[in-house]
């Protein structure tokens, strides 16, 4: 495996080098969950925003961007995230003909890094209008809970009403604000919002949000935890559809927002950006 930079002190460099990007094979955390083989048992994507981005135009004149990286759940590998603003660092000195160029470099450089094709859009700061907004569906943060485990429990999962007949079903969007796992190299903490669509049986809100605060003291990568969350309410609540999205505070320039869903239902192209990031 690639030598990890994070948790390390290292030197940015000052040439071009995708020598710094460093991949991690997706298989090992899958394996801890049970998924195995080529068919997957989840759609979806790892979608990262950059607003650090910068390079030199022909006449040596810097430019900056906003660059949005969707890499699909079935690649390879996750990149680590201080190797990934490690290379994005090193175009800072890198002349390009124009922001095509730069596109087509980032696309090629972490596609083979990813093992698999990853869609990279750059969007000019100039004239630049986003719209930032609040998760849409019922916010669960105004629950009056107990809580008391702070390691993943997913025994904490039920349905509202375990007795009802299955027919029985609701359709909700469910999120929190108050999810925060740790980085399993350096242990510092990782800030986000977590969003449940389903369709199924109605599961019990209060019991899902003490199921994700669990995740308080886990030390894991982002992508991981979203797949983990997706297979324990699949597994236990047994959906008929379902969706789980984070949203990660920023961090380096960098925010993650894996997407993991029983069926491609977003434009990862128009994937939002929430008022939290």
């Amino acid at each position: 495996m690639h030598t990890l930079p994070l948790g390390q002190q290292v030197a940015y460099p000052d040439h071009y080098d995708p020598s710094q990007l460093a991949p991690i094979p997706r298989t090992d955390n899958r394996q801890r969950l049970g998924v195995t083989g080529a068919e997957l048992p989840f759609c979806g994507a790892d979608i990262w925003n950059a607003f650090e981005l910068s390079w030199l135009d022909p006449q040596g004149k810097p430019q900056v961007a906003r660059a949005r990286f969707i890499f699909p759940c079935q690649s390879l590998a996750i990149i680590e995230s201080k190797s990934f603003k490690l290379y994005l660092n090193s175009l800072n000195q890198e002349p390009f003909s124009d922001i095509n160029a730069v596109r087509d470099c980032l696309k090629r450089d972490l596609s083979a890094a990813a093992g698999a094709e990853v869609d990279v859009l750059l969007q000019p700061f100039s004239g630049m209008q986003e719209l930032i907004e609040a998760p849409t569906g019922i916010s669960l943060d105004s629950l009056e809970i107990a809580c008391e485990h702070y390691q993943v429990e997913p025994t904490l999962l039920q349905l509202a009403d375990p007795d009802a007949a299955f027919e029985q079903l609701v359709d909700e969007i469910l999120y929190t604000d108050l999810f925060r796992s740790r980085c399993p190299i350096t242990g510092q903490p990782d800030w986000g919002s977590v969003t449940v669509c389903y369709q199924g049986p109605q599961i019990d809100r209060a019991a899902l949000l003490r199921y994700l605060v669990s995740y308080r003291l886990h030390d894991d990568f982002h992508e991981n935890c979203v797949e983990r969350i997706f297979l324990d309410i699949k597994q236990i609540c047994r959906p008929h559809s379902l969706s789980v999205e984070a949203n990660f505070l920023r961090r380096g320039g960098l925010d993650i927002n894996p997407v993991r869903a029983t069926s491609e239902m977003m434009d990862y192209v128009l994937y939002p950006r929430y008022n939290r990031q």
